[in-house]
């Protein structure tokens, strides 16, 4: 029995017997900066009331001294993932002191040493259950208690936790450090982080309430913070949502920390919360890096009410916060940020993942059925989050947005502090609608994959009918000769047909507005006026909406990939907004790479190469278009050599770069990379470029370009470290997994197939799943043909969910891929129907 992968059922008998009453956790880190320790000690005074005489604390870590039980030493029984704990009480007051070990994985208390300037830097992830690998717990979101903090580190360091410190006691060259507990959280939102870190403050007011506002990072990243910008999303953000959710913020201080080798975007600990640091942007960066950024903040904002305040029982109902937190960082940055058009990349980056997910043979309702926390770990997906935000889009414009968020509020107040699921929630939204949302749910909530919607001349058809409430956009052409919207038919769909008169007009948009979740097919007028006039198409959000209708047409096979390619070709260089740019820019190298036969591919390889080299160009200098385009080319000259000397040169200063672009750091490593890839740039060329560079993106970046060379002996030493260095750390292991694939040779790495499928138990029984999930899908082949991964379907109908649930995923890729170049027709893995089956209930 794996005891680590803790189930639903144990967890639920478990919170049903234990009400737990506080913890106090003391974590000794003054050892952190010696890179030779390993570990760390941990001690957690934790009190509970119980109504059986034993149960379990959850600790993943090398070693436990001691327990102590209602203050009699008890023997310790621990099998690496659980401590019994015995001879229990009505009351009981558990002392639990162990070693916890540094984590290179991201994976619990991840510690760093910055190559600038030697310096340590700590800080914890824990979603969904890795606290336990920091102190002694019971890991389960609905066990709620206050925490108090307790953290011995080096005294020149910024010590953090979810509340503001109350006591500091230094001795010599060590501070201890006490926190104020904090209000009731589940395990998983606790946090801490320690370093020298910089910091830049700031303080949000709203009446009689104040709220500290920190914003840190690594002391070498200090130039590069834009701490202003971060603060003026973060005070616009609390705005928004004082005013719409009318419960004050409850957490204390709110403090954002930008933080390295981070395997998230970020991460909702109320009055923590943490950020990867690719969000410190060390050199240029276009408009919709920013506004991703910033829907970031707000994302994390939204969870210190949905998730932290308010959570959910299980991860079942996990998206009941990461839905509405996706939904609400899209709605608030349009309406209280400067990114007004931050429905455009929800439609064409978010819902496109959606998309993606729910086509798969594993995709799940959005209330899933999660039955462990193997499963769980892989249902932080496109239909938890942008699904489930797509959803809850229509849900508004179903029930009213008025009434959507008194329902809201009345939510909060209600279930303040305490765990939820889906029926709190539509108790609420149906009292203040007036709807009863029986219906709603189980159409959409309670059942998985994606409606493909179309006008057939009559009626608008959908091929898995749910409730739309949808508008379609009648677009003409104005006196300007601009593709503008002339009228707009409202529409409710139910069942597979609802007939409708559409009048005439150049183009039809379905779903204009982007109010439901489907995806939509382009009549062939429409189709054709599209590919003559995109870029007459004035509104940015039809625009994207046009764009996703014919990537998906693509995806499906029902548009030739060629024809998407020529489109993005001849419209991108004059779109305007940055995301879309950047999404059908990523589109259309993706559908060279995936979905293009080898005659075609291999001269669009070059033609698009070309193309994209033309427009760094031609793009306004300095404009994110031009630096777009510049990283596009960076990407195609990696599988194509043509421009390598002129790449070359430019990095060597033998020619200059394009007016206005700016050659910082992070296009030169994509450069480096692309040189590498084609075998245009040596182990001594990539060491001068790291000397330049010298920092911890600079030395990720040098092992991906060192592995990306076309070498047998290279690709044999990357797959050998990949699969066998367990001292990399998460970003490491990337780098060399990329590098590995990067340039797309089959005839160099077609002889790691059987090794892959060989290895695959392996990797999943002895590594963590957070690096195991990177090995699985990052090694997966890019072959031509489905047979060894059926076969090994087949012989493994015995593997763990979560593992096949992976490999079944990357198989549909390939089938996919197969099937849409015509190489092979879709099919069906072995013991598909069994393994979806499996999955859906994980």
């Amino acid at each position: 029995m794996n005891t680590a992968n803790l189930t639903r059922a144990e967890t639920a008998a478990r919170s049903a017997a234990v009400t737990v009453r506080d913890y106090r956790v003391e974590l000794d880190l003054s050892g952190a900066r010696d890179h030779d320790r390993a570990g760390f000690t941990t001690t957690t005074t934790v009190t509970f009331d119980a109504t059986g005489d034993r149960t379990w604390l959850d600790f993943l870590g090398p070693a436990v001294e001691s327990v102590t039980v209602n203050g009699q030493a008890v023997p310790v029984d621990y099998d690496g993932a659980r401590i019994t704990l015995p001879g229990l009480a009505a009351s009981n007051v558990v002392v639990v002191r162990a070693t916890g070990a540094y984590s290179r994985s991201g994976e619990g208390l991840h510690r760093f040493r910055d190559p600038v300037d030697g310096e340590t830097y700590l800080y914890t992830q824990y979603e969904p259950a890795d606290a336990r690998r920091v102190f002694a717990c019971f890991e389960q979101p609905d066990m709620k208690a206050p925490f108090i903090f307790q953290v011995t580190a080096p005294v020149t360091w910024s010590v953090m936790s979810n509340r503001a410190a109350v006591g500091v006691v230094r001795h010599d060259d060590q501070q201890t450090v006490e926190f104020a507990p904090t209000l009731p959280l589940s395990t998983y939102i606790t946090a801490i982080a320690a370093g020298p870190y910089h910091r830049v403050e700031s303080v949000w007011q709203r009446g009689e309430l104040t709220i500290p506002l920190g914003v840190l990072c690594r002391a070498s990243l200090a130039g590069y913070l834009d701490a202003d910008t971060i603060l003026e999303v973060t005070k616009q953000g609390l705005d928004f949502f004082a005013e719409h959710f009318d419960y004050p913020y409850p957490w204390g201080k709110y403090d954002q920390i930008f933080v390295p080798e981070y395997n998230l975007g970020a991460m909702e600990n109320p009055g923590l919360v943490t950020f990867t640091e690719a969000y410190v942007f060390r050199g240029a960066a276009t408009a919709a890096q920013y506004e991703g950024r910033a829907n970031t903040i707000l994302h994390e904002m939204a969870h210190m009410w949905f998730g932290d305040l308010v959570t959910m029982v299980w991860w079942d109902d996990l998206w009941l916060k990461e839905s509405f937190a996706d939904y609400m960082g899209a709605l608030a940055g349009a309406e209280a940020t400067e990114w007004t058009d931050a429905w455009v990349a929800f439609a064409n980056r978010r819902k496109a993942w959606a998309y993606l997910q729910d086509q798969l043979p594993t995709t799940h309702p959005i209330v899933a059925d999660i039955t462990d926390l193997e499963a769980a770990k892989l249902n932080f997906d496109g239909i938890t989050y942008a699904k489930g935000a797509s959803v809850l889009k229509q849900l508004v414009a179903y029930v009213g947005r008025a009434e959507f968020f008194a329902g809201v509020r009345r939510y909060f107040r209600t279930n303040a502090f305490g765990n939820t699921t889906l029926a709190d929630l539509l108790t609420e939204l149906s009292a203040e609608s007036g709807r009863d949302l029986t219906g709603w749910a189980e159409a959409w909530l309670r059942t998985s994959g994606v409606s493909t919607v179309w006008f057939d001349g009559a009626a608008i058809v959908q091929t898995e009918p749910r409730p739309h409430r949808l508008d379609v956009g009648l677009y003409d052409f104005d006196d300007a000769g601009a593709l503008v919207r002339r009228d707009r038919v409202e529409l409710e769909l139910a069942g597979e047909r609802t007939p409708v008169t559409l009048p005439p007009a150049p183009l039809r948009l379905l779903n204009d507005g982007d109010l439901t979740y489907a995806k939509v097919r382009l009549d062939a007028e429409s189709l054709a006026t599209v590919e003559r006039s995109l870029d007459r198409v004035t509104d940015p959000l039809a625009r994207g909406l046009i764009w996703s209708a014919l990537w998906n047409a693509a995806r499906d096979g029902e548009l030739a990939a060629e024809r998407y390619v020529e489109m993005a070709r001849a419209f991108a260089p004059a779109e305007p907004n940055t995301a879309l740019l950047s999404a059908v820019l990523a589109n259309a190298a993706f559908a060279i790479g995936h979905y293009l036969p080898a005659p075609a591919r291999d001269r669009w390889r070059g033609d698009w190469l070309e193309s994209c080299w033309a427009s760094m160009y031609s793009a306004e200098p300095g404009s994110g278009a031009q630096l777009a385009f510049a990283r596009a080319s960076a990407l195609a000259a990696t599988v194509d050599g043509r421009r390598a000397d002129d790449i070359a040169a430019m990095l060597r200063g033998e020619r200059a770069a394009p007016d206005g672009l700016p050659l910082d750091p992070d296009l030169r490593w994509l450069w480096w990379t692309a040189l590498a890839a084609t075998g245009a740039a040596t182990a001594a060329d990539l060491d001068a470029a790291l000397a330049d560079d010298d920092t911890a993106s600079g030395r990720t970046a040098h092992r991906r370009a060192l592995a990306a060379r076309p070498d047998g002996q290279v690709k044999a030493d990357a797959w050998t470290t990949a699969l066998g260095d367990t001292t990399l750390t998460n970003d490491h292991l990337d780098a060399v997994i990329d590098g590995f694939r990067a340039g797309a040779r089959r005839d160099l790495l077609a002889r790691y197939d059987s090794d892959y499928f060989a290895a695959l138990r392996t990797i999943w029984d002895h590594r963590s799943i957070e690096i195991a999930r990177r090995l699985v899908v990052g090694l997966f082949p890019a072959s031509e043909s489905l047979e060894p991964v059926d076969a090994w379907l087949a012989e493994h109908a015995d593997a763990p969910a979560a593992l096949r649930r992976l490999v079944l995923e990357q198989r549909d890729h390939l089938a996919r891929d197969l099937r849409v170049r015509g190489d092979a027709p879709l099919g069906a893995a072995p013991g598909q129907a069994t393994a979806v089956a499996s999955s859906s209930t994980s």
